[in-house]
């Protein structure tokens, strides 16, 4: 029986061409992440303001521009930039108002490709959320 020794002069690891690409590839995930992050973090501070917004007692009788003045403000304490009041759809269902904000996020990633992300948020928690052609 004869018996192979690993040799000395073995390589093991990594090459230069396969330590590329797994840089490559973490720099990829890395811009999408930090693209990523500030829209879901967005994303939850409007869920948050209009929850919050529902929990009111004098939300139901609140005008419709009285909810997006109260909307404004909380938005600017919360930084806040992509939602508008304008963007807010308030729809009255059996006299409680449900606010609700269907907007997408664009960023720019590498010259003319962008990363686009669709949201939607309301201040009823039972809504199923809004398909955005």
């Amino acid at each position: 029986m004869q018996r192979t020794r690993s040799t000395p002069f073995q390589q093991h690891g990594l090459s230069m061409i396969g330590f590329l690409f797994v840089a490559i590839v973490l720099v990829a995930v890395a811009v999408l992440a930090m693209k990523l992050v500030p829209a879901y973090v967005e994303f939850f501070s409007v869920k948050k303001i209009l929850a919050t917004m529902a929990q009111e007692p004098d939300f139901r009788s609140k005008s419709n521009a009285e909810l997006r003045n109260d909307f404004t403000k909380r938005a600017n304490v919360g930084y806040v930039s992509v939602v508008k009041p304008e963007d807010l759809s308030i729809d009255r269902r059996g006299g409680i108002p449900v606010v609700s904000a269907n907007y997408e996020f664009r960023s720019k990633l590498v010259g003319n490709v962008s990363l686009v992300v669709d949201f939607s948020a309301s201040s009823d928690p039972s809504a199923a959320p809004a398909q955005i052609e």
